[in-house]
Protein backbone atom coordinates (compact mmCIF):
# COMPACT_ATOMS: atom_id res chain seq x y z
CA UNK A 1 0.00 0.00 0.00
CA UNK A 2 1.29 3.15 -0.97
CA UNK A 3 1.11 6.89 1.32
CA UNK A 4 2.11 9.86 1.64
CA UNK A 5 5.29 10.05 3.75
CA UNK A 6 4.01 11.25 7.05
CA UNK A 7 1.02 9.44 6.90
CA UNK A 8 2.21 5.84 7.56
CA UNK A 9 0.40 5.94 11.01
CA UNK A 10 -2.44 7.64 10.51
CA UNK A 11 -3.26 4.98 7.96
CA UNK A 12 -2.79 1.86 10.40
CA UNK A 13 -4.53 3.29 13.01
CA UNK A 14 -7.36 4.06 10.20
CA UNK A 15 -7.14 0.41 8.95
CA UNK A 16 -7.53 -1.03 11.80
CA UNK A 17 -10.59 0.63 12.67
CA UNK A 18 -11.90 0.61 9.48
CA UNK A 19 -14.40 -1.60 10.79
CA UNK A 20 -16.34 0.80 12.47
CA UNK A 21 -16.75 3.08 9.04
CA UNK A 22 -18.54 -0.12 7.50
CA UNK A 23 -21.33 -0.56 11.21
CA UNK A 24 -21.64 3.38 11.25
CA UNK A 25 -23.30 2.43 7.92
CA UNK A 26 -25.99 -0.14 8.93
CA UNK A 27 -29.30 1.07 9.33
CA UNK A 28 -29.95 1.00 13.02
CA UNK A 29 -33.37 1.63 15.15
CA UNK A 30 -32.81 4.69 16.69
CA UNK A 31 -36.57 6.11 18.13
CA UNK A 32 -34.82 9.25 19.18
CA UNK A 33 -34.03 9.97 15.04
CA UNK A 34 -36.72 8.43 13.49
CA UNK A 35 -39.11 10.64 15.22
CA UNK A 36 -36.83 13.59 13.91
CA UNK A 37 -37.21 13.09 10.19
CA UNK A 38 -38.73 10.36 7.91
CA UNK A 39 -37.24 9.04 4.89
CA UNK A 40 -38.47 10.64 1.44
CA UNK A 41 -40.72 8.64 -0.47
CA UNK A 42 -40.77 7.94 -3.82
CA UNK A 43 -42.84 6.67 -6.59
CA UNK A 44 -41.74 5.33 -10.23
CA UNK A 45 -44.68 5.64 -12.59
CA UNK A 46 -44.81 3.65 -16.09
CA UNK A 47 -46.58 4.69 -18.67
CA UNK A 48 -47.94 2.81 -21.76
CA UNK A 49 -46.30 0.10 -22.96
CA UNK A 50 -42.69 0.97 -22.48
CA UNK A 51 -42.96 2.80 -19.24
CA UNK A 52 -45.19 -0.39 -17.77
CA UNK A 53 -42.48 -2.61 -19.48
CA UNK A 54 -39.42 -0.72 -17.17
CA UNK A 55 -41.81 -1.22 -14.04
CA UNK A 56 -41.75 -4.92 -14.85
CA UNK A 57 -37.98 -4.85 -14.79
CA UNK A 58 -37.66 -3.00 -12.19
CA UNK A 59 -39.72 -5.03 -10.08
CA UNK A 60 -37.74 -8.58 -11.09
CA UNK A 61 -34.74 -6.87 -10.20
CA UNK A 62 -35.85 -5.26 -7.06
CA UNK A 63 -35.58 -1.88 -5.23
CA UNK A 64 -35.82 -0.74 -2.49
CA UNK A 65 -37.17 2.05 -0.90
CA UNK A 66 -39.41 3.47 -3.83
CA UNK A 67 -43.02 2.25 -4.44
CA UNK A 68 -44.00 1.26 -8.25
CA UNK A 69 -46.57 2.06 -10.22
CA UNK A 70 -47.60 1.02 -13.57
CA UNK A 71 -50.44 2.96 -15.77
CA UNK A 72 -52.05 2.28 -18.93
CA UNK A 73 -54.80 2.01 -21.60
CA UNK A 74 -54.19 -1.51 -22.55
CA UNK A 75 -55.22 -4.04 -20.32
CA UNK A 76 -54.14 -6.83 -22.01
CA UNK A 77 -50.42 -5.63 -21.29
CA UNK A 78 -50.76 -4.26 -17.68
CA UNK A 79 -52.31 -7.29 -16.60
CA UNK A 80 -49.29 -9.01 -17.69
CA UNK A 81 -46.82 -6.40 -15.69
CA UNK A 82 -45.50 -6.98 -11.93
CA UNK A 83 -45.61 -3.60 -9.81
CA UNK A 84 -46.80 -2.32 -6.54
CA UNK A 85 -49.85 -0.93 -7.99
CA UNK A 86 -51.15 -1.15 -11.72
CA UNK A 87 -53.93 1.87 -12.79
CA UNK A 88 -55.85 1.65 -15.95
CA UNK A 89 -56.76 4.76 -17.05
CA UNK A 90 -59.45 5.60 -19.32
CA UNK A 91 -61.96 2.55 -18.79
CA UNK A 92 -64.88 4.47 -20.37
CA UNK A 93 -62.82 5.88 -23.13
CA UNK A 94 -60.63 2.98 -24.29
CA UNK A 95 -62.87 -0.27 -22.76
CA UNK A 96 -59.16 -1.29 -21.87
CA UNK A 97 -58.11 -1.80 -25.09
CA UNK A 98 -55.33 1.15 -25.37
CA UNK A 99 -54.92 4.42 -26.77
CA UNK A 100 -54.10 3.46 -30.71
CA UNK A 101 -51.26 5.57 -30.75
CA UNK A 102 -53.37 9.04 -30.44
CA UNK A 103 -51.58 10.88 -27.80
CA UNK A 104 -55.20 12.97 -27.41
CA UNK A 105 -57.09 9.64 -26.22
CA UNK A 106 -53.88 8.89 -23.50
CA UNK A 107 -54.04 12.37 -22.40
CA UNK A 108 -57.82 12.29 -21.78
CA UNK A 109 -57.58 8.82 -19.99
CA UNK A 110 -55.25 10.22 -17.50
CA UNK A 111 -57.38 13.52 -17.00
CA UNK A 112 -59.92 11.04 -16.17
CA UNK A 113 -57.74 9.92 -13.28
CA UNK A 114 -56.20 13.15 -12.36
CA UNK A 115 -57.44 12.47 -8.52
CA UNK A 116 -56.49 9.31 -8.05
CA UNK A 117 -53.10 10.16 -9.06
CA UNK A 118 -52.75 13.16 -6.58
CA UNK A 119 -53.85 11.19 -3.89
CA UNK A 120 -51.46 8.80 -4.54
CA UNK A 121 -48.85 11.30 -4.55
CA UNK A 122 -50.15 13.38 -1.95
CA UNK A 123 -46.60 13.16 0.19
CA UNK A 124 -44.13 12.14 -2.00
CA UNK A 125 -40.69 13.70 -2.23
CA UNK A 126 -39.31 12.59 -5.68
CA UNK A 127 -41.53 10.80 -8.54
CA UNK A 128 -39.70 9.29 -11.31
CA UNK A 129 -42.11 9.20 -14.47
CA UNK A 130 -40.85 6.59 -17.63
CA UNK A 131 -42.38 6.55 -20.72
CA UNK A 132 -42.09 5.96 -24.58
CA UNK A 133 -42.37 8.37 -26.72
CA UNK A 134 -44.27 8.69 -29.92
CA UNK A 135 -47.05 6.42 -29.00
CA UNK A 136 -50.49 7.44 -27.44
CA UNK A 137 -50.31 6.30 -23.74
CA UNK A 138 -47.09 7.38 -22.54
CA UNK A 139 -46.70 10.16 -24.68
CA UNK A 140 -50.09 11.69 -23.61
CA UNK A 141 -50.58 10.88 -20.57
CA UNK A 142 -46.64 10.81 -18.99
CA UNK A 143 -47.44 15.00 -18.95
CA UNK A 144 -50.64 14.85 -16.99
CA UNK A 145 -49.33 12.57 -14.35
CA UNK A 146 -46.05 15.04 -14.02
CA UNK A 147 -48.54 17.83 -13.53
CA UNK A 148 -50.33 16.03 -11.15
CA UNK A 149 -46.75 15.16 -8.88
CA UNK A 150 -45.91 18.98 -9.38
CA UNK A 151 -48.63 19.72 -8.04
CA UNK A 152 -48.19 17.78 -4.71
CA UNK A 153 -44.89 19.35 -4.05
CA UNK A 154 -42.63 16.41 -5.60
CA UNK A 155 -40.09 17.10 -7.83
CA UNK A 156 -40.63 15.20 -10.99
CA UNK A 157 -38.01 13.22 -13.17
CA UNK A 158 -39.12 12.02 -16.36
CA UNK A 159 -37.01 9.42 -18.27
CA UNK A 160 -38.23 8.83 -21.81
CA UNK A 161 -37.18 6.83 -24.68
CA UNK A 162 -37.47 8.09 -28.19
CA UNK A 163 -38.44 5.93 -31.44
CA UNK A 164 -36.16 4.86 -34.26
CA UNK A 165 -35.37 7.20 -37.17
CA UNK A 166 -37.27 4.83 -39.50
CA UNK A 167 -40.09 5.68 -37.63
CA UNK A 168 -41.09 8.84 -38.86
CA UNK A 169 -44.62 9.77 -37.52
CA UNK A 170 -43.60 8.81 -33.94
CA UNK A 171 -40.28 10.80 -34.09
CA UNK A 172 -42.28 14.00 -34.89
CA UNK A 173 -45.45 12.60 -32.04
CA UNK A 174 -41.97 12.55 -29.79
CA UNK A 175 -40.61 15.21 -30.38
CA UNK A 176 -43.49 16.99 -29.15
CA UNK A 177 -44.19 14.95 -26.56
CA UNK A 178 -40.72 15.65 -24.78
CA UNK A 179 -41.45 19.20 -24.79
CA UNK A 180 -44.76 18.59 -23.48
CA UNK A 181 -43.15 16.30 -20.81
CA UNK A 182 -40.30 19.16 -20.13
CA UNK A 183 -42.61 21.91 -18.83
CA UNK A 184 -43.88 19.89 -16.69
CA UNK A 185 -41.52 18.21 -15.00
CA UNK A 186 -38.41 19.51 -13.55
CA UNK A 187 -35.76 17.40 -15.30
CA UNK A 188 -36.66 15.26 -18.44
CA UNK A 189 -33.62 12.86 -19.32
CA UNK A 190 -33.87 11.40 -22.98
CA UNK A 191 -32.46 8.70 -23.88
CA UNK A 192 -32.36 7.86 -28.00
CA UNK A 193 -33.67 4.75 -28.94
CA UNK A 194 -30.85 4.48 -32.26
CA UNK A 195 -27.99 4.71 -29.38
CA UNK A 196 -28.72 1.03 -29.03
CA UNK A 197 -27.26 0.75 -32.46
CA UNK A 198 -23.96 1.86 -31.25
CA UNK A 199 -23.97 -0.70 -28.05
CA UNK A 200 -25.76 -3.81 -29.44
CA UNK A 201 -26.15 -3.48 -33.25
CA UNK A 202 -26.31 -7.20 -33.37
CA UNK A 203 -28.86 -8.15 -30.78
CA UNK A 204 -32.56 -9.51 -31.60
CA UNK A 205 -34.74 -6.31 -31.70
CA UNK A 206 -36.58 -7.81 -28.60
CA UNK A 207 -33.33 -8.31 -27.03
CA UNK A 208 -32.36 -5.06 -27.67
CA UNK A 209 -35.38 -3.20 -26.33
CA UNK A 210 -34.89 -5.21 -23.22
CA UNK A 211 -30.99 -3.46 -22.74
CA UNK A 212 -33.29 0.21 -22.76
CA UNK A 213 -35.35 -1.53 -20.53
CA UNK A 214 -32.82 -2.31 -18.40
CA UNK A 215 -30.39 0.77 -18.50
CA UNK A 216 -33.66 2.98 -17.17
CA UNK A 217 -34.32 0.37 -14.44
CA UNK A 218 -31.03 0.30 -13.12
CA UNK A 219 -30.98 4.06 -12.95
CA UNK A 220 -33.72 4.73 -11.32
CA UNK A 221 -32.60 1.65 -8.47
CA UNK A 222 -29.21 3.33 -7.88
CA UNK A 223 -30.51 6.37 -7.40
CA UNK A 224 -33.62 5.66 -5.43
CA UNK A 225 -31.18 2.91 -3.36
CA UNK A 226 -28.18 5.51 -3.16
CA UNK A 227 -30.60 7.98 -1.76
CA UNK A 228 -32.36 5.91 0.51
CA UNK A 229 -29.68 3.19 1.84
CA UNK A 230 -26.09 3.95 3.27
CA UNK A 231 -23.65 4.92 0.84
CA UNK A 232 -19.88 5.40 0.92
CA UNK A 233 -19.91 9.12 -0.30
CA UNK A 234 -23.76 9.97 0.49
CA UNK A 235 -26.03 11.37 -2.23
CA UNK A 236 -29.44 12.48 -0.18
CA UNK A 237 -32.30 13.72 -1.20
CA UNK A 238 -31.17 17.08 -1.11
CA UNK A 239 -28.45 16.65 -3.52
CA UNK A 240 -30.68 15.34 -6.25
CA UNK A 241 -32.89 18.21 -5.71
CA UNK A 242 -30.71 20.73 -6.03
CA UNK A 243 -29.53 19.30 -9.30
CA UNK A 244 -32.81 18.40 -10.62
CA UNK A 245 -35.01 21.20 -9.68
CA UNK A 246 -35.74 22.90 -13.15
CA UNK A 247 -32.92 20.84 -15.01
CA UNK A 248 -34.57 21.22 -18.12
CA UNK A 249 -33.47 18.50 -20.66
CA UNK A 250 -31.17 16.13 -19.18
CA UNK A 251 -28.70 13.55 -21.10
CA UNK A 252 -27.41 10.09 -19.07
CA UNK A 253 -23.84 8.65 -19.53
CA UNK A 254 -23.48 5.28 -18.23
CA UNK A 255 -20.34 3.39 -18.61
CA UNK A 256 -18.94 0.21 -16.70
CA UNK A 257 -14.69 -0.48 -16.84
CA UNK A 258 -12.90 -3.41 -14.96
CA UNK A 259 -9.66 -2.66 -12.45
CA UNK A 260 -7.07 -2.92 -15.37
CA UNK A 261 -9.00 0.41 -17.19
CA UNK A 262 -9.49 2.63 -14.38
CA UNK A 263 -7.41 5.38 -16.33
CA UNK A 264 -8.64 8.62 -17.40
CA UNK A 265 -8.52 7.73 -20.70
CA UNK A 266 -10.29 4.62 -20.69
CA UNK A 267 -12.94 6.44 -18.53
CA UNK A 268 -13.32 8.66 -21.08
CA UNK A 269 -13.68 6.03 -24.23
CA UNK A 270 -16.49 4.24 -22.06
CA UNK A 271 -18.52 7.70 -21.59
CA UNK A 272 -17.98 8.94 -25.39
CA UNK A 273 -21.30 7.54 -26.47
CA UNK A 274 -23.83 9.45 -24.86
CA UNK A 275 -27.29 8.16 -24.99
CA UNK A 276 -28.17 11.29 -26.63
CA UNK A 277 -27.07 13.62 -29.30
CA UNK A 278 -25.90 16.55 -26.91
CA UNK A 279 -23.40 19.39 -25.96
CA UNK A 280 -23.13 18.91 -22.40
CA UNK A 281 -20.66 21.79 -22.09
CA UNK A 282 -22.75 24.18 -21.24
CA UNK A 283 -24.26 21.65 -18.77
CA UNK A 284 -26.00 23.51 -15.69
CA UNK A 285 -25.78 20.80 -13.02
CA UNK A 286 -24.08 16.63 -12.81
CA UNK A 287 -25.30 14.18 -10.65
CA UNK A 288 -22.87 11.90 -10.93
CA UNK A 289 -22.74 8.00 -8.97
CA UNK A 290 -19.72 5.41 -8.95
CA UNK A 291 -20.23 2.44 -8.03
CA UNK A 292 -17.50 -0.29 -7.43
CA UNK A 293 -16.39 -3.05 -5.20
CA UNK A 294 -14.35 -3.27 -1.79
CA UNK A 295 -11.15 -2.53 -4.03
CA UNK A 296 -12.67 0.81 -5.29
CA UNK A 297 -10.16 3.74 -4.20
CA UNK A 298 -10.38 7.41 -3.71
CA UNK A 299 -7.99 7.91 -6.23
CA UNK A 300 -9.91 6.11 -8.70
CA UNK A 301 -13.19 7.40 -7.50
CA UNK A 302 -11.94 10.75 -7.79
CA UNK A 303 -10.25 9.92 -11.33
CA UNK A 304 -13.94 8.96 -12.60
CA UNK A 305 -15.76 11.94 -11.31
CA UNK A 306 -12.61 14.21 -12.95
CA UNK A 307 -12.83 12.31 -16.03
CA UNK A 308 -16.90 12.87 -16.70
CA UNK A 309 -16.85 16.59 -15.48
CA UNK A 310 -13.91 17.86 -17.12
CA UNK A 311 -15.44 18.99 -20.01
CA UNK A 312 -18.67 20.36 -18.28
CA UNK A 313 -18.61 24.52 -18.00
CA UNK A 314 -16.76 25.52 -14.70
CA UNK A 315 -19.75 26.74 -12.69
CA UNK A 316 -21.84 23.63 -13.41
CA UNK A 317 -23.01 22.42 -10.40
CA UNK A 318 -21.43 19.02 -9.52
CA UNK A 319 -22.56 16.83 -6.72
CA UNK A 320 -21.51 13.18 -6.61
CA UNK A 321 -21.53 10.00 -4.53
CA UNK A 322 -20.29 6.00 -4.11
CA UNK A 323 -21.38 3.51 -3.29
CA UNK A 324 -19.72 -0.36 -2.47
CA UNK A 325 -21.77 -3.66 -3.52
CA UNK A 326 -20.08 -6.93 -3.37
CA UNK A 327 -20.56 -7.88 -7.09
CA UNK A 328 -18.69 -5.17 -8.23
CA UNK A 329 -15.59 -6.38 -6.86
CA UNK A 330 -12.94 -5.51 -9.78
CA UNK A 331 -15.07 -3.38 -11.60
CA UNK A 332 -16.93 -0.20 -11.45
CA UNK A 333 -19.98 1.43 -13.27
CA UNK A 334 -20.04 5.32 -13.59
CA UNK A 335 -23.52 7.30 -14.28
CA UNK A 336 -24.00 10.77 -14.86
CA UNK A 337 -26.59 12.78 -15.36
CA UNK A 338 -26.19 15.98 -16.93
CA UNK A 339 -29.18 18.86 -16.56
CA UNK A 340 -29.54 21.78 -18.94
CA UNK A 341 -27.80 20.63 -21.84
CA UNK A 342 -29.01 21.31 -25.80
CA UNK A 343 -29.36 18.72 -28.05
CA UNK A 344 -30.52 19.00 -31.90
CA UNK A 345 -32.89 16.48 -31.61
CA UNK A 346 -35.38 17.90 -29.04
CA UNK A 347 -36.06 20.94 -27.54
CA UNK A 348 -33.54 22.53 -25.18
CA UNK A 349 -34.43 25.02 -22.15
CA UNK A 350 -35.34 27.93 -24.95
CA UNK A 351 -37.29 27.00 -27.80
CA UNK A 352 -38.16 28.97 -30.89
CA UNK A 353 -40.10 31.78 -32.18
CA UNK A 354 -42.99 30.04 -31.89
CA UNK A 355 -42.60 29.99 -28.06
CA UNK A 356 -45.55 31.76 -27.44
CA UNK A 357 -48.10 29.90 -29.63
CA UNK A 358 -47.02 26.65 -27.88
CA UNK A 359 -47.19 28.50 -24.44
CA UNK A 360 -50.52 29.04 -25.69
CA UNK A 361 -51.58 25.17 -26.04
CA UNK A 362 -49.95 23.53 -23.30
CA UNK A 363 -50.66 26.62 -20.52
CA UNK A 364 -47.83 28.40 -19.12
CA UNK A 365 -49.06 27.84 -15.69
CA UNK A 366 -50.36 24.28 -15.85
CA UNK A 367 -53.32 24.97 -18.21
CA UNK A 368 -54.65 21.87 -19.36
CA UNK A 369 -54.68 22.15 -23.34
CA UNK A 370 -54.57 19.69 -25.63
CA UNK A 371 -51.49 17.29 -27.23
CA UNK A 372 -49.58 19.87 -29.70
CA UNK A 373 -49.39 18.41 -33.17
CA UNK A 374 -46.66 18.57 -35.34
CA UNK A 375 -48.26 20.78 -37.69
CA UNK A 376 -49.62 23.40 -34.97
CA UNK A 377 -46.33 24.93 -34.72
CA UNK A 378 -42.45 24.84 -36.08
CA UNK A 379 -39.97 23.89 -33.82
CA UNK A 380 -36.43 25.97 -34.13
CA UNK A 381 -33.65 23.17 -33.82
CA UNK A 382 -30.86 24.11 -31.50
CA UNK A 383 -27.70 24.42 -33.48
Amino acid sequence: METASGMESFVKEALKHSNLRDDRLEIKEDKTIEESFRLPRIVVVGCGGAGNNTINRLCNIGIAGADTIAVNTDGVHLSAITAGKKILIGKTLTKGLGAGGFPEVGERAAELSRDEFEEIFEDADLVFITAGMGGGTGTGAAPIIAEAAKSKGAIVVGMVSTPFRVERSRVSTAEDGVEWLRRKADTVIVLDNNKLLDYVPNLPIEQSFGVMDQLIAETIKGLTETITQPSLINLDYADVKTIMNCGGLAVMLVGEMDGQERSEDAIRRVLSHPLLDVDYSGATGCLLHITGGGDLTLRDAEAMAEAITYEIATGANVIWGARIREDFEGKARILAIMTGVHSEQVLGPDVGRNRSKLDAMIGRTGGRGKVPKRDDFIIDRVI
